[in-house]
This record gives C-alpha cells, structure tokens and sequence, in this order.
C-alpha cells in the first residue's frame, strides 16, 4: 500500500483466508512441510507501512481477518473485550452501541476507524484517549506457532476446570482471568508476537475496554507562532506525567489540519514547498495557529472543571494562544473529528490528508524521542528542512505518551509520478540516517525501511538483532513466517541479497 519501488514489487503470489484456527494450524504445517514463506494480515490497512503487503515478494498473504472476524466477548464487570484479527475498530463501536454498552464501555481508537483492533495493537499501534497505549491495554494472547503449536498466554495458560476436554483445545473456555491479568506466571513471552516474525500468528487477543468516565470535554488551542512550539511542549511535560493530561494529546502542524480541509491547490499553484508567508496565510484563513494541540477532558463536571482550569492557565503563558470548544468552531472538520476520535468514536475521515496532492500516498517518518522543547524543535526544523529539499511540504504532528513522543511526519507524494516516488524513498532513507545520528529511533516503518531501521538499533555489536534471530532459527527453523519483517532474517535466505537499492 502506497508503494515507493515498483507497484508489483512488493506481491503475495497468492492469498488465503483461514476459517478457524485449525486452519491457521493446517495452514502453517503445510507451509513448513514445504518451506513457502507465509505472510499474516490482519485486514490490510496497516496504511503508510506496506498495508497487507509481504516483504519477501511471492510470500503468501495469510489473511487472518476476511473469516476470522468475531466478537467473541465483552465483558462489563472486567471492561474488556476478546476478538479474532478480523475485528476493526469501527465494529466493536457498532456492538457496544447496539448491545446499549456504550454507555459503560468505550473502545479507544486511532485516527482510522477501519483497522483491526488486533493488528493496530500487534504493531504498536496508538489512539488518544487515557487507553491510547493500545498494547499497554492487552491482556493475553493465542497464538499459533511456526509448527501448528497453540499457545494462550499469560493466565490463559491456566487451564478453566469448567472446561469440556473433549473439546478441540481453541474451543475450550479459557480461565476466567486470561483477560483480567497479562502476566501469568514465570517468563512474560507476549512482546515477542508484537512486530514480530519471530514465533507465531495472533488468533485471539484480549483488550482492555475504557470505562465511561461520567462526563468529556474536548477542546483545541491554537499556538500561533513557530518559535512558541518549544515553550508548548515545556508546558505539556509536567501535565502529561502528572496525569493533569488524561488523554494522548497532539500537537498538529497546520498544514496536517488543511490537508484534511482541501486540497493543496486550494492555496498554491506553485510545485514548490509552501512558504512561511503562505502557511501563515492558512492558519489565518482556517483560524488556526501554525501548531494546534488537540486533547479532551474527562469525569464528571467538577473533575473537568478542575483539570481544565490548569491546562487554560499553563498555555496561557504561550503569547497569542487561543482557546476552543467544539461548538465555537463548528466549521473545523479537525476539531469536530477530533472530537470524536478523543471519545472513542471511529472515523475514516482523517485520511482526507491524503488528498493533499494528486494521486496522493504517504509513507510515515515516526521517530520517538523525549517529550522536551529542545527535541521537539530540533525533530521540526530537521524533518521540515529535509522535506523542503526534497521538495515535499513539511506536514507532522507530535503525538504525546506519557514520557516520550511519536512524531509522525507524513510524507505525502503523488503515487503515479515516479520521480516523486523515488524522491519519497530518499527523503525517509535521508531522516532514518539523520535521526539515528541524534539517538532517535523509528518505532515503525513501511516495508522498503525495515532493513535500514533494524540496522540503527545496533548497541553492543547488534545484540539485540543477534538475540531475535537466534530465537527466530530456533522456533522457525525453515524460516516460513513473515522473512524479513523488520529486519529480520532466517538462516535459510541471504539477508545482503534482499537488501533494497535507494533510489
């Protein structure tokens, strides 16, 4: 999905869509028996990281979420719900909302509504209300390993006495608290199916549900100047580790906000990258800042009311911030879809952004650093300078954890002009070489990165690498499931001959 190499490079020679977990069983022993390398998806919109697409081209797609697609609990007293990949976001909403849950449960959501819950969670994957920490908010796993093996993890490995042994072992009732305690008991195995070639595909996964706080709040203040976004993050620090900030803020550059509003020849004709003059024009045309920081409150009226005070007063120090509610900006698309994103509603609406240019595609440059002014303005004026070589506009946003944050520049580039997709390819092979000159590292990457990103995590001699592959050989010793995910490879291929050319 949004190819930067050939539009055929990155291809399954042919897909198949598991019924059940026998079938991902029988499916995985024949793969062995044969050594066809097996690509899992959950339902393919892993967008602006290679989508359903395999690494090793002729793999075959396993689609785990075309059949495998149930609900399978909510439950209300431990607020959680357990699902097969198939599963998105936007249908565990809908069943909340027609079983009338919603009013205890909510599911928390990234910016696309149409993912897997499983998958997003699997990759790490983020949303913005307190439970944004999808992987965080886990709570155990089934797993079928390379040779057909079912493991469940963590309490799940506790057998239910209530269950029928006559009964196939991924149909027996699971131990009442597999969903209500990750850990179990000895080694926590769970990270090491997440981004993970290394030992099995996800067939089930619990996830923690939110329960309805009693009251919600967004808002947005603008920040109305480029120089104001180290006092910004200064500023949110202290709130976030202090919990003052329940949500996982953002912090949106402006023309992330009119991507989503228009089209850029909406406000150029120009094929060079927008100006400071012409992006301040937007800003002031939209009523937006140049940074504009997204979040919500939660709780009953006297909490909000609490929270709010502070938050209003800590960004009233920026000179020029302006403060809204949803309802004093009914005409800001962002603000009315943020509005719902921060309470768990699903939306597709935000890839609007996508549209900026012709034809348009994205690949995403995320790099993690510490939540501090100094690394958020170096991070800009890096990212942003390095766009504008390329010719791309600079379009980001600052996504803040509890200690650290994603920033996520979005490349976009028109997918039929060969020389702006070649052009995408070396600015993001460009800023992976400059940031891991500064100790800042990509959480997730499209498939044409993997190779280069695995190779900047490379402390001690690559002892961590060297530690992935010896647990890789070691239960996937023909090296059928997903060669080459993030950077690593089976014994049986040649790691130097699949290494990717930049343009």
């Amino acid at each position: 999905m949004f190819h930067v190499l050939d539009e055929d490079y990155f291809v399954s020679s042919a897909v198949v869509a598991p019924r059940n977990v026998q079938d991902v069983q029988a499916i995985m022993r024949l793969c062995n028996d044969f050594e066809i390398p097996l690509w899992p998806f959950s339902v393919g919109r892993n967008v602006g990281y290679g989508g359903a697409a395999p690494r090793v081209p002729g793999s075959v797609g396993l689609d785990m979420g075309k059949n495998m697609a149930r609900i399978l609990e909510v439950n209300v007293d431990g607020a959680y719900a357990l699902v097969e990949p198939g599963v998105t976001f936007q249908d565990l909403h809908e069943f909340l909302v027609k079983e009338n849950l919603r009013d205890r449960l909510w599911v928390d959501v990234p910016d696309l509504g149409g993912g897997s819950v499983l998958g997003n969670a699997i990759e790490r994957g983020v949303g913005y209300t307190p439970y944004g920490d999808h992987w965080m908010m886990h709570c155990g796993l089934e797993v079928v390993l390379p040779d057909g093996t079912l493991v469940r993890t963590g309490m799940g490995a506790l057998p239910n006495p209530a269950a029928d042994p006559g009964l196939p072992p991924h149909e027996q009732q699971s131990n009442p608290a597999w969903q209500l305690f990750n850990y179990g008991f000895g080694p926590y195995n769970d990270g090491i199916f997440t981004q993970s070639s290394l030992v099995g595909v996800v067939v089930k996964m619990g996830i923690w549900l939110m329960t309805n706080p009693g009251g919600y709040q967004s808002y947005l203040i603008t920040i109305p100047h480029d120089e104001s976004l180290h006092q910004a993050v200064e500023i949110i620090r202290p709130l976030r580790v202090g919990m003052v900030l329940q949500n996982v803020p953002t912090i949106r550059h402006v023309l992330l906000d009119a991507a989503v509003m228009g089209t850029r020849k909406k406000y150029s004709n120009s094929e060079k990258p927008l100006t400071d003059k012409e992006i301040d024009g937007i800003a002031a045309e939209l009523g937006l800042g140049r940074w504009n920081f997204y979040g919500a409150l939660y709780g009953p009226p006297p909490v909000r009311e609490a929270m709010w005070s502070v938050i209003k007063s800590s960004f009233s120090q920026i000179p020029g911030a302006k403060f809204y509610f949803p309802e004093d900006m009914p005409q800001n698309k962002v603000l009315q879809i943020r509005d719902k994103t921060l309470q768990g509603i699903p939306s597709m609406d935000e890839l609007k952004w996508v549209d900026w240019l012709p034809n348009g595609a994205h690949l995403f440059f995320s790099p993690i650093a510490k939540v501090s002014g100094d690394d958020a303005v170096a991070q800009y004026q890096l990212t942003r300078r390095r766009s504008e070589e390329f010719g791309f506009d600079f379009i980001g946003t600052f996504v803040i954890g509890m200690r650290e944050m994603h920033h996520i520049v979005c490349i976009v580039f028109n997918r039929k002009d060969h020389d702006q997709r070649q052009k995408a390819h070396r600015l993001i092979h460009t800023l992976i070489e400059d940031a891991a000159k500064r100790g800042w590292g990509e959480y997730r990457t499209h498939l044409a990165l993997m190779d280069q990103i695995a190779g900047t995590y490379n402390f001690n001699n690559n002892s961590l690498m060297k530690l992935n592959e010896t647990i890789k050989n070691a239960l996937d010793p023909k090296g059928i499931l997903a060669p080459g995910k993030n950077g690593i490879w089976p014994n049986s291929y040649d790691k130097e001959s699949w290494k990717i050319d930049i343009p």
